[in-house]
């Protein structure tokens, strides 16, 4: 097949082609790298800033590259919004794809119209993005951003669109599969995250008992993502055991020397209100590095895995994180069994090119 896909988070695309060529399949990954992150692509699609001026060059060169997008069997994008441009403009972008392609996908991989709505109204998770419990989470602008962009906006009408007249909605996640499938049960499938598995035993080695604690902030998104909590008990955690354990932080890093930071670590810090743990985390895991994140019983359950449990799981509040955190400090054993329990546990169900084998089945299903 021929497989155009458009946009990107956290790598998902650019590692998904590589297993789709592996297959045989000729891709294309156009994207702007996710800005500072500079993630691979074929193709850079990047608007600068907000200013006029590259408003007008991002048009321009957008318009150029119509022609390079079409006639593809299948086009994906990462997210109805996939494109730097206001909803009333995208209409026209995602009908031209939809005229001079086959199918086109749209991948349950962040938030749009559909997240926001069944988050605030549908309580279909103990703990989220807007609720923990029954109390709101009113305390973190990021949730009331993304309320004013998504929920009874042009915008969150346009990801109505997209999600009710594409061929399907690959769900990355539990969370995204409970979410879209309820709305959209024929055409919703979860497909695990891909990974490319590079290692047979973990690349870091840990230190005469002393953990090395890894934890990346993205300033803007630092509530909504919980590493606010995380870090503040990870910074206590040091107080009270300066000589077992260092933390390295990473902010605002290319993606490249963001994982060479991560590669001299023992554990990652990642999603603390997520039931599952997202591409950092499985690459992470890839290399023997634990995750103290997302890992309820739901996430295995999804994988149909009964074995391995390599994922610290914490609930999403201050004193979890902290007693988890302190167990792997007073607990040094358990360490080696978690990172060889993490590298199976990717290879088990992420590896990219099985991975890839599942998207191209999900391409050809008849919906």
């Amino acid at each position: 097949m021929k497989i155009l896909l458009i946009g990107e988070y956290s790598n998902l695309h650019a590692t998904l082609a590589e297993g789709l060529r592996e297959l045989g399949h000729e891709v294309t990954v156009i994207s702007d790298g996710t800005r500072w992150r500079n993630y691979k692509r074929d193709i850079n699609l990047q608007r600068k800033s907000r200013s006029k001026t590259d408003a007008i060059k991002y048009v321009c060169s957008l318009i150029k590259l119509l022609p390079r997008m079409r006639g593809y069997d299948v086009v994906q994008l990462i997210n109805p919004d996939c494109f730097s441009l206001k909803a009333k403009h995208q209409y026209h972008i995602y009908r031209y794809l939809q005229k001079h392609n086959g199918k086109v996908f749209s991948g349950a991989f962040g938030c749009d119209w559909y997240w926001v709505h069944s988050g605030l109204n549908m309580k279909l998770f103990r703990y989220g993005d807007f609720y923990i419990g029954d109390k709101m989470r009113t305390d973190y602008q990021e949730g009331k951003k993304l309320i004013d962009e998504w929920y009874n906006t042009p915008k969150g009408e346009y990801s109505r669109y997209v999600n009710e007249t594409c061929h399907g909605i690959p769900a990355c996640l539990y969370e995204y599969k409970v979410c879209y499938g309820h709305y959209f049960p024929e055409k919703t499938e979860f497909i695990p995250l891909p990974i490319i598995p590079t290692h047979s035993s973990p690349v870091h080695e840990t230190e005469h008992g002393r953990i090395r604690f890894f934890i990346g902030i993205d300033t803007r998104r630092s509530e909504y993502k919980g590493t606010d909590i995380m870090y503040k008990a990870l910074c206590d955690i040091k107080k009270a055991y300066p000589d077992r354990c260092d933390i390295i932080k990473a902010e605002h890093l290319p993606f490249d020397i963001y994982e060479r930071m991560m590669d001299s670590c023992d554990v990652i810090l990642d999603q603390l209100y997520s039931y599952t743990p997202a591409m950092n985390a499985l690459l992470a895991m890839s290399k023997g590095i634990i995750c103290v994140g997302g890992g309820e019983p739901e996430n295995y359950e999804i994988l149909k895995e009964t074995d391995l449990r390599p994922i610290i799981n914490v609930l999403p509040n201050y004193d979890s994180v902290y007693h988890e955190l302190e167990q792997l400090i007073l607990h040094p054993e358990k360490i080696e069994d978690l990172k060889m329990q993490s590298i199976e546990y990717v290879r088990r169900h992420h590896d990219y090119i099985k991975v890839a084998e599942l998207y191209a089945k999900f391409y050809n299903k008849e919906m």
